[in-house]
């Protein structure tokens, strides 16, 4: 048994380090669909803080609407019109131009192509044709001009013009099997382990027309590679079809630009690169004097810029008579289309429908300018370890502090991760998650405070399971909620208290003699109905006294109108106490036993009193104490003397005067206390007030006690006869008031008696 409580107490902690155990386990795994958040996170950052254009030599030739528009020629262009734009741009001083399309099939528009479309063969075979037409026609076929090769021709001439311009030509890598692969025009250097593995292998290509290929300074792929919810976010900087290496189409454009013939491919192991003994993949790649921070698949982290025309050059512009040679001049030209009809459209962060091209001129301007925003490779691990750090923390403070510091605790870290992945990013363009250690930490957090929550409870429950038979609701709830308040102490406040006791329940008792199983069931169908009136009306019992209720208002819990409540709960109790008796007479006269009716008294008094617990630390009980308390079990006992049933003295009868309709008994010093107070009782409730009856009675009634303190005893008779014609129900209190002026008539008073009666019971 103890050790079962002991490891319930121990569940606060066990149940936590559980859910860190899961915590770091998922960012083990890393399921899909967060790395979706992840990236999604990511976009925001992006969106919030897009990268500003920084004027570097790369640009767009854009293939747009307009360009159609003026050429009056549909894609694909004769290569005789795309041989003519080389000629222009580099005529101008372009550097490189790379070609985000693929000349794979011969040029239709080509006259030599259209001839042998026109004959309807694939092209003439001399060798079949007689020797006078083989005279005519070779020299007619040889003179008519291509447009590949003229195309080819100005593309070779461009590249044995410099080290550094030429012309890239674009292929794309399929999944489908096929023997012709793209020409590799550079050499590449391994420096650590093979990082093949890691890349994206694919079986073939689309390649372009032998004689362009040749002819081009360099091939590239202008593959994407599209996260899994199809947004580019990262672009590979190398491919692979088995174990040959196939650079980007920015890749290969810088390299020319730069006049590098290798590139630089830095793996996990190789010289300065921690690796901890695992192969992990590329971590950088190098191209002439440029270093790319890139994966371990080697891809290339985007961080995309606002559109911008800085960087595009419409393509029409370049065969206007007034083209400006400074557009182009120095620069690397990415040819593409943003033609709607055209659908090289892609989705980034920034643009849902934006140019294929535009994914590769954004990536070349930011190798160009440095602009390198990177995940680093430590970022899991400083991940994790943050993880399993303010895990710690958090099981270790919550259970001792509790569920609110914990709650501050958590959305502090929770808050404190996401601040610093936002400046690791805006600052020093690391990409940091904070998902996963926020997964951990609400994680932690819930689990713990759950666990606190339902010991927390199960103490509630002890508590109200001990103290409920004894104390008032609400005193019950605020003990469950505040343990603490199970101390000894108390406070000062004004409260309004009631004490309620039989009349006449000696004779009672002694008719239950014989029975006294009868006797406390008569009780406890007394007290209970008594009880719901007190409790119902925000009322504490104090303390069941035999046959006598001690109850009072305003504490524990404030109650602004606990004189209102008091009075409204006496006047329950009497139609409580009605309707019980009518019960108790049918079931005597059933059972043929006398019935004898009970009747109760009661007083109410408001004042200033300490209240809390009172006793000793071994055993003490939430209770009042102050004079104020006294006075209100003096009024419960004079109830008797003066005939009415419920008394309540000045303070109590100054708060309520407005609610209940009341009438002045007496200015009373009672038993034990020197100091005279007004005492009064109440008829009924405020729609009382307005009734003629009450307000005629009230006034002879008033008039009536102002002549007996006046010592005007005949004029005082007088009055006290027409309050008893007036309401026969206080016949006890006027033959109190009658005896006392034929005493005072033959016994006049002192000329300084103000009317206090000096009470010699309780």
């Amino acid at each position: 048994m103890r050790s079962i409580r002991l490891l319930k107490r121990q569940l606060v902690y066990i149940i936590p380090a559980l859910m860190l155990m899961a915590s770091l386990g998922l960012r083990l795994e890393n399921p899909q669909f967060l790395q979706v958040f992840q990236l999604k996170l990511f976009d925001l950052y992006n969106q919030l803080h897009p990268r500003e254009y920084q004027p570097v030599p790369v640009a767009t030739l854009d293939l747009d609407d307009e360009t159609l528009s003026r050429s009056g020629l549909q894609w694909p262009w004769p290569r005789s019109k795309l041989a003519d734009m080389l000629a222009r741009l580099f005529n101008a001083g372009a550097k490189v131009v790379a070609f985000d399309v693929v000349f794979a099939e011969p040029d239709r528009t080509s006259p030599r192509q259209a001839l042998s479309i026109w004959l309807n063969q694939p092209a003439l075979d001399m060798d079949k044709l007689s020797p006078a037409a083989r005279a005519f026609s070779k020299p007619i076929i040889d003179s008519i001009p291509d447009h590949d090769d003229a195309f080819a021709n100005i593309i070779g001439q461009i590249r044995d013009a410099a080290k550094d311009h030429g012309v890239i030509a674009g292929v794309v890598l399929t999944n489908e099997l096929s023997k012709n692969l793209p020409a590799v025009k550079a050499g590449y250097a391994i420096n650590g382990d093979n990082p093949l593995p890691f890349l994206n292998n694919f079986g073939g290509a689309v390649v372009n027309l032998p004689a362009i290929e040749a002819a081009a300074s360099g091939i590239g792929s202008f593959n994407l590679a599209p996260e899994s919810d199809g947004i580019i976010r990262r672009v590979p900087t190398f491919l692979r079809v088995g174990k040959q290496l196939y650079p980007s189409l920015s890749l290969e454009a810088l390299r020319v630009y730069q006049g590098a013939s290798t590139y630089i491919l830095k793996s996990s192991g190789a010289n300065l690169e921690e690796s901890f003994g695992e192969n992990t993949g590329l971590n950088h790649v190098k191209v002439g004097r440029l270093e790319i921070p890139v994966d371990g698949h080697g891809r290339f982290w985007v961080h995309f810029g606002k559109s911008n025309p800085d960087r595009v050059i419409p393509l029409w512009k370049v065969f206007e008579d007034d083209f400006d040679p400074a557009l182009v001049a120095g620069k690397i030209l990415f040819f593409g289309t943003s033609a709607a009809g055209l659908k090289d459209l892609r989705t980034h962060p920034l643009d849902p429908a934006a140019a294929g091209v535009d994914v590769h001129v954004q990536t070349t301007e930011q190798i160009m300018s440095g602009h390198f925003m990177e995940r680093p490779d430590w970022a899991d691990g400083m991940e994790k370890l943050f993880i399993l750090v303010i895990g710690l923390v958090l099981i270790l403070l919550t259970p001792r502090f509790g569920a609110m510091p914990g709650a501050s605790i958590s959305l502090g870290t929770a808050v404190g991760a996401a601040a610093m992945s936002w400046y690791l990013y805006t600052d020093k363009l690391l990409l940091v998650d904070p998902i996963y250690p926020g997964i951990a930490v609400v994680a932690i957090y819930l689990s713990s405070s759950a666990i606190l929550y339902l010991q927390t409870e199960a103490e509630r429950e002890r508590v109200r399971g001990a103290f409920s038979q004894y104390l008032s609701p609400a005193l019950v709830e605020q003990l469950a909620q505040e343990p603490d308040r199970l101390r000894l102490g108390g406070e000062s406040r004004t409260m309004s208290f009631l004490f309620c006791d039989v009349r006449g329940f000696t004779s009672i008792s002694e008719s239950f003699k014989s029975n006294p199983q009868g006797l406390t069931r008569l009780i406890n169908r007394f007290l209970t109905p008594l009880t719901d009136a007190i409790l119902a009306r925000r009322g504490t019992i104090d303390k069941y006294m035999g046959d006598c209720i001690m109850a009072f208002w305003n504490a524990p819990m404030e109650d602004l109108e606990h004189p209102q409540h008091a009075c409204e709960s006496a006047l329950v109790m009497f139609e409580e106490l009605e309707q019980l008796n009518q019960d108790l007479a049918a079931e005597a006269q059933e059972k043929g036993e006398e019935h004898k009716p009970l009747n109760v008294g009661v007083g109410i008094n408001t004042g200033d009193c300490v209240v809390g617990n009172m006793g000793s630390e071994q055993r003490f009980d939430y209770s009042v104490l102050g004079d104020a308390v006294n006075l209100a079990a003096r009024l419960e006992g004079q109830s008797k003397n003066y005939g009415v049933g419920i008394v309540i003295g000045e303070d109590t009868e100054a708060a309520v005067s407005d609610d209940f309709a009341t009438l002045e008994l007496d200015l009373i010093a009672v038993k034990g206390k020197a100091e005279a107070v007004r005492i009064h009782t109440i008829l009924g409730r405020k729609d009382m007030l307005q009734q003629q009856d009450f307000l005629a009675l009230k006034a002879q009634h008033d008039a009536m006690l102002g002549a007996y303190r006046q010592q005007d005893w005949t004029k005082a008779r007088e009055l006290l006869k027409e309050c008893r014609s007036a309401d026969g129900s206080f016949g006890e209190l006027y033959d109190m008031y009658d005896e006392r002026i034929e005493f005072y008539a033959e016994n006049p008073p002192d000329t300084e008696w103000d009317g206090v009666f000096v009470a010699t019971t309780k």
